[in-house]
């Protein structure tokens, strides 16, 4: 007797942005940190998690080989697919998803989760909550709170914000029913969220939990991102005496 197989999580990472704001000259994933690209590291955490089963890596428009060389010589054992970005971040969340449809309809992929290559400090272990909290729940996003943000009031006087405020993160992770039936209803519009999640929020009833974000967590947006990652990534391999 054969048993059905078990449905499965895929993590996405995304690759197919530039780099304008860090002052790199072409696509900030393949900035080298700590011996490695940046992209290598964001995904090798999303395809080590226990909770993933298939990875796939979105390519920028005409860097198919660039991917396929670094990951080659950087994650030699890592099996990951490749499929190529759109425009924006939010096309290129559609195009993986068209990639993964059949699989999402027929109920053999169950959860997706979307990281950006940009966060390449994010554990294992993040990965993980998102995946089990969004099998459990509906979606997952991790947060932090925004405690360098301050309100105004109609006299100008600054004070702190009350609290409510969260700096969202990646990894995201959603049941890949609704999430490609979210994707499916804004194609064709003016929609372009900002992150996965203001695309589910906006289009389905989705209930999309938070779990703690990690403050070294950062996403590489500008030249000083670049000094601080490779820091802690170097900090990270000298307690692993891991690469």
């Amino acid at each position: 007797m054969h048993e059905t197989p078990r449905p499965a999580a895929v993590g996405v990472v995304l690759a197919a942005g530039m780099g304008t704001r860090v002052g790199a000259d072409g696509n900030k994933a393949y900035l080298p940190l700590a011996g490695r690209s940046m992209v290598s590291w964001s995904v090798e955490a999303v395809a080590r998690a226990t909770t993933v089963t298939r990875t796939i890596l979105v390519f920028r428009q005409g860097e198919r080989a660039l991917a396929a060389r670094t990951l080659a010589a950087e994650v030699p054992d890592l099996d990951v697919e490749l499929v190529e970005g759109g425009d924006t971040r939010h096309g290129s969340e559609e195009n993986v998803l068209h990639h993964l449809a059949a699989d999402i309809d027929s109920g053999a992929v169950d959860v997706v989760l979307v990281h950006d290559a940009a966060r390449p400090l994010a554990t294992r272990a993040m990965m993980d909550t998102a995946v089990t909290t969004a099998r459990a729940r509906g979606g997952a996003i991790p947060v932090l709170p925004a405690a360098d943000v301050v309100a105004a009031d109609v006299d100008g006087r600054l004070s702190p914000a009350d609290g409510t405020l969260v700096r969202v993160q990646t990894p995201q992770a959603f049941r890949a029913r609704p999430l490609l039936a979210a994707y499916l209803a804004a194609e064709g519009g003016s929609f372009e969220g900002t992150d996965t999640a203001s695309c589910v929020q906006n289009y389905t009833d989705v209930d999309v939990a938070v779990f703690p974000g990690a403050s070294t967590n950062l996403k590489v947006t500008f030249a000083p991102d670049v000094r601080l990652a490779e820091r802690l990534l170097r900090d990270r391999i000298s307690r692993t005496g891991t690469r």
